[in-house]
């Protein structure tokens, strides 16, 4: 990451296409060993990742993106199409191979505006809105294909008491409608 930002690392080292061999890497010699089955390390396709959300890119992520052919969703989709046509478009796209896939949802809480979400790593301008940003949660729950999720880049230390307060209950709020608390 040209940016020093570890957020997309770890999922990059699961896509094959960008590190061919991990072992060169110190500590993740193991993602080389080959299985008793001989089914090799865990890799993750790249037509399995939908990004909703994005505008703020590092340049190395942008030429990776579009190399392997990542579906991705910008702030202009959102605000072209609205955010629910912008979550039908995604899973559809994860959907389209197996309908009956367990999905997994890692939401960065910075895909937030941080006028709602201050207390994060990468605060840009331009987020997802309040409702959106519950509507995503919601939305992928109700696919009744969730079988994962987690909230990642919640740092109550890098705002004020309220900007800390409103970012961790944002959090704590995405975290009951993952658990399927809806309006009705």
């Amino acid at each position: 990451s040209e940016s020093g930002n570890m957020h997309g690392m770890p999922l990059g080292l699961m896509i094959k296409e960008l590190i061919a061999d991990r072992s060169v890497i110190h500590g993740l010699e193991w993602m080389e060993d080959e299985s008793k089955d001989g089914s090799g390390p865990p890799r993750l396709p790249p037509d399995s990742l939908v990004y909703v959300g994005l505008r703020d890119i590092d340049q190395a992520e942008r030429r990776f993106i579009k190399q392997l052919g990542i579906k991705t969703f910008t702030m202009y989709d959102i605000d072209h199409l609205g955010i629910g046509r912008v979550m039908d478009l995604a899973l559809e796209h994860l959907m389209k191979n197996n309908p009956d896939r367990p999905l997994h949802l890692s939401y960065d809480i910075d895909a937030v505006d941080p006028v709602h979400a201050p207390a994060t790593g990468t605060a840009v301008r331009g987020g997802l809105t309040w409702r959106e940003a519950h509507f995503v949660a919601e939305y992928v729950v109700k696919t009744g294909s969730l079988a994962s999720a987690e909230i990642v880049e919640v740092n109550h230390t890098l705002s004020d008491g309220d900007g800390a307060d409103e970012t961790v209950k944002l959090g704590h709020n995405l975290v009951n409608a993952l658990c399927g608390e809806s309006i009705l």
